[in-house]
């Protein structure tokens, strides 16, 4: 599933081919909203909220997407072929006369009052990546419930929007605890958010995400994706196992400390 960063670029790719253009066609290929027409509407803006997307036009509409684990948006200049997904998996087209953005097997396409966005996003914890950010908010979110693992505690997005499993993976390496240390064991919580803000702001326009500030392809980051290779710190064969709903963890067992499966 796309992080808070791969949402934040992508709102800034649309914001680029959208905003203060009126569209000159627009698809809607969802059944609740197939009869809409917002052909002629200005864009306004594209804001990333968390891991959501609000597109906003004049008229006092908003719409809401979001790419959970296949969706992307994709942007082509007037009169280049599309290249994404085949038709069928178009789920929404914006349109103006220099460039059209195509949505591909969006899993939420909602059509709203941008006055009634809060019932999209207003759920959401403090957002990592934006103007609101409040580290102290998300701390009394994350505290209130000091018996759940940390892994997902820092996944569930009531608590603090933005952080997807890489950054989970990650943030819990980087403070040496295993995914399934309870919250409430976790002496530098407060830590752990100041390094997810950080991490997020560093990789928020980058094409590749880097979390070790290497860059060579194989050391971008510490656990995520290097399950049963050598721990990049100490040389220890990381493990892996489900966690979250599923989501694989990966963890170094010398480095963390805490709980983890047999």
């Amino acid at each position: 599933m796309p992080e808070g960063d791969t949402v934040y670029r992508t709102a800034a790719q649309l914001r680029e081919a959208l905003a203060g253009h009126r569209l000159t066609a627009a698809d809607l290929r969802v059944p609740a909203h197939a009869t809409a027409d917002l052909t002629d509407r200005l864009v306004l803006d594209v804001v990333p909220r968390g891991k959501h997307l609000l597109t906003r036009f004049d008229g006092g509409l908003t719409l809401h997407t979001h790419l959970r684990m296949d969706g992307r948006w994709a942007v082509f200049r007037s009169g280049e072929k599309w290249h994404g997904g085949p038709a069928h998996q178009i789920r929404a087209v914006l349109g103006t006369v220099e460039r059209t953005a195509v949505g591909y097997r969006l899993p939420v396409v909602e059509l709203l009052r941008t006055a009634d966005e809060d019932r999209a996003v207003g759920h959401l914890g403090p957002d990592l990546l934006g103007p609101d950010w409040d580290a102290a908010e998300a701390l009394r979110r994350l505290a209130a419930d000091p018996a759940r693992p940390v892994g997902e505690a820092l996944l569930d997005q009531r608590n603090l929007a933005g952080i997807g499993n890489v950054y989970a993976n990650e943030l819990c390496f980087m403070a040496g605890v295993t995914p399934w240390t309870p919250v409430g064991e976790v002496t530098v919580l407060d830590r752990v958010l100041a390094k997810a803000q950080h991490l997020l702001e560093a990789n928020k326009l980058r094409a590749e995400r880097i979390t070790t500030r290497d860059p060579h392809p194989d050391r971008r980051t510490w656990v995520y994706g290097r399950a049963r290779r050598p721990c990049s710190r100490c040389g220890t064969r990381l493990r892996t196992a489900p966690h979250a709903e599923d989501r694989p963890a990966v963890w170094c067992p010398h480095c963390q400390r805490g709980p983890a499966p047999g």
